[in-house]
């Protein structure tokens, strides 16, 4: 999706950015995992796949995906890398043609040694934050079942289960933006800075 291109977002322990073909490498390293694998329901690429794959995600017009960023490590820069940074991804999927107000949301911490620091956390109030400027209000995240971790942590987000395929032994959590969610929401969000992403530079908007 073309809307964050050119967008960063600055967190407190996250920095999110878009998927760029410098962090590609990193990505499909990652995806090597059986285990990532399982829990993100992905099939194994080529590295040569990862590339078509990214390019697709920044053209389609019904996915927005952040590449997520350890915040203390990215204040390091530039004595460091941005792929070196790396923690994991964030993704936002318009998945229901006839109802544009509901994406579906999903995000994988990675790198073992942000795991357990609150940075998927973070990660999704600040996608979810965002992508209220599209008009969204309802919010899905489909789990694996045997994902514990995750399924707490959407629920500690005041997602509600709302369905359960054994079929694809996934659980459908939901949340739907009210007032009173959408004022929980800022809240959560006062601190995070909307920053210009591009060509090496990082001007404040």
């Amino acid at each position: 999706m073309r809307l964050n291109e050119n967008t960063l977002l600055l967190g407190k322990k996250v920095v999110l950015v878009p998927y760029t073909a410098e962090h590609v490498p990193r990505y499909h390293e990652w995806m090597r995992s059986e285990e990532l694998r399982r829990l993100t329901a992905s099939e194994p690429l080529t590295l040569e796949q990862e590339h078509s794959m990214q390019r697709s995600w920044r053209e389609d017009a019904d996915k927005c995906t952040f590449i997520v960023l350890d915040a203390e490590k990215w204040q390091a820069r530039p004595s460091t890398t941005e792929e070196s940074c790396m923690a994991g991804d964030v993704n936002l999927f318009l998945t229901d043609l006839g109802d544009p107000s509901l994406g579906e949301i999903e995000v994988m911490i990675a790198e073992p040694s942000c795991r357990r620091r609150g940075f998927g956390t973070e990660a999704v109030i600040m996608m979810m934050s965002y992508v209220t400027k599209l008009g969204l209000t309802k919010f899905e995240a489909k789990i694996g079942q045997g994902n514990e971790p995750s399924i707490r942590m959407f629920q500690k987000l005041h997602f509600e289960q709302v369905a359960v395929s054994s079929v694809f032994q996934e659980v459908t959590l939901r949340l739907t933006m009210n007032e009173r969610e959408r004022q929980w929401l800022l809240e959560q969000t006062s601190h995070v800075e909307e920053r210009c992403y591009g060509d090496g530079s990082l001007e404040s908007q």
